[in-house]
């Protein structure tokens, strides 16, 4: 009993996170979050944010959680409605911490079973990874999150993966991913504009100069502690 128990416990997480995103593929929940729906429900949902300043939060962290957790396709649309519902900083701020929490349930579900099957396959050569990862774990996901060079929960897989510690995959998934999404959520906050004229959202900003130029810098800055041990360890 004592071994089926301990199988149950790793695999849990990962079972419910499957079933629900199974469910949510299912009802289509995944193309409910679009812009075309946030545009036809602005006012009803804008009236419900007002009327529930403490409920509302909750409910758009406790979605954007559930969204993320189960690697629906619609975080951006999340953030653009953070920011239209609640403003830049306020929506901003709640879309950070949705993504966090629902990144940080994703690392956990898969850094057991699955990590132990792809160690057990790839060997060595894995083994050698993962400790060049872990040592300069922390930088190297500041890098991924600042610059979203792959899809977010792509590099949720690959942390747990290559055995990232939980503290440091949750601190530079909370910092790196702020600059993002302020942007995003400050184009939330101008939809009603959008809304009005008819038309939809420019976000190519983010790959515009004046935003991913500032991005790339502190992806470099955050890779300087890592040239630096490399430097030391040679000298």
């Amino acid at each position: 009993m004592k071994p089926a128990a301990a199988v149950l416990r790793r695999w849990l997480p990962l079972a419910l996170l499957a079933a629900a995103a199974g469910l949510a593929i299912a009802l289509d929940l995944h193309r409910q979050i679009s812009f075309e729906t946030l545009r036809d429900s602005r006012f009803v949902l804008r009236d419900w944010v007002d009327g529930r300043p403490f409920l509302a939060p909750l409910a758009f962290v406790a979605t954007y959680v559930a969204v993320t957790a189960v690697s629906l396709p619609g975080a951006t649309m999340m953030t653009l409605a953070g920011g239209f519902l609640f403003g830049t900083v306020a929506g901003g701020a709640y879309a950070v911490t949705g993504a966090t929490l629902g990144a940080i349930a994703v690392f956990i579900a898969a850094r057991g079973v699955l990590a132990d099957r792809l160690r057990r396959r790839a060997g060595g050569a894995l083994a050698r990874l993962e400790d060049g990862f872990r040592r300069d774990a922390f930088s190297y996901l500041l890098v991924l999150r600042l610059v979203p060079l792959f899809p977010f929960f792509v590099v949720n897989l690959a942390a747990a993966f290559l055995g990232a510690p939980l503290r440091h995959f949750a601190a530079a998934t909370l910092i790196g991913i702020v600059p993002g999404t302020l942007v995003f959520a400050a184009v939330g906050n101008g939809l009603g504009a959008v809304f009005d004229a008819g038309t939809e959202p420019d976000l190519s900003i983010m790959l515009s100069p004046p935003v991913m130029g500032p991005l790339v810098a502190l992806a470099l800055l955050a890779l300087v502690p890592v040239a630096y041990r490399r430097f030391a360890g040679r000298r």
